[in-house]
């Protein structure tokens, strides 16, 4: 393993992109959803106790469109400008440029969620607040957005465009999102009458089913595992699509 080129690249990778105008948007609309869900639509005042369990809420639907976003040019645009091939001819492994890109980016998204840390002392400010949920929640938070990241970089290495890359990556994680969701295990167990284990196995895949544990301060194995292992299956499509293209 060769981690100087991986660590070059994901240091040349996030410069670029902190610098770019798309960073500053994407922290932008982020904390200003954030607030905006929270509060606003969460109420977060009227629930009287001292938790960000209704800010965590609100995060697979603000990564469904921003994660996308900021990961729709990771390849698409290399491939738009021509410089993909400059860069399937350096003397690297094609996995370490797309680690380092998934890195470079998973990193700067951990940045925006730290920009969030104030939440937390306001919430220790209201009352006495279970730290346990608040620092699972963040981890689960941070691992729902790589398995987001891992889609989009895959969608991103199919396609030239970087809107049909966003279209994708959403649709996918947006199934993700349902899969989990009450209403849809209802109605496959209720009104198409599946047997428990085929309802269970769909609500597996779903974000949710995962991401709920965390919020409740609990970390599972089977959890983790599931983000890390999505993480690593698109991560490793992508390179099998970045590897038959710099054979092509």
């Amino acid at each position: 393993m060769n981690l100087n080129s991986i660590i070059t690249i994901t240091r040349r990778e996030f410069v670029t992109l902190i610098t770019s105008p798309l960073a500053s948007v994407f922290l932008v609309i982020f904390l200003f959803g954030a607030g905006l869900m929270t509060f606003q639509f969460g109420r977060f005042f009227d629930g009287g106790e001292a938790s960000l369990a209704t800010f965590f809420s609100f995060h697979p639907w603000l990564y469904l469109f921003l994660v996308p976003a900021i990961g729709m040019n990771l390849w698409a645009e290399e491939k738009r400008s021509g410089t993909i091939e400059l860069l399937l001819t350096f003397p690297i492994a094609s996995w370490h440029a797309i680690a380092a890109k998934f890195l470079a980016t998973w990193i700067f998204i951990a940045l925006a969620l730290a920009f969030t840390l104030p939440y937390v002392f306001m919430v220790q400010g209201l009352g006495d607040p279970d730290m346990g949920p608040i620092l699972t929640g963040y981890l689960g938070s941070f691992l729902m957005a790589g398995t987001y990241l891992a889609i989009t970089c895959f969608t991103s290495a199919l396609t030239r465009n970087p809107i049909i890359s966003f279209i994708i990556a959403f649709v996918v994680c947006f199934i993700l999102i349902l899969c989990g969701f009450p209403p849809i295990t209802e109605f496959l167990s209720n009104d198409l009458n599946l047997a428990g284990w085929i309802v269970r196995l769909v609500s597996g895949f779903s974000f949710m089913t995962h991401f709920e544990m965390m919020q409740r301060g609990l970390v599972l194995i089977r959890d983790v595992v599931f983000f890390i292992s999505t993480i690593g299956f698109f991560l490793f499509a992508t390179s099998f699509v970045i590897r038959s293209q710099r054979a092509g």
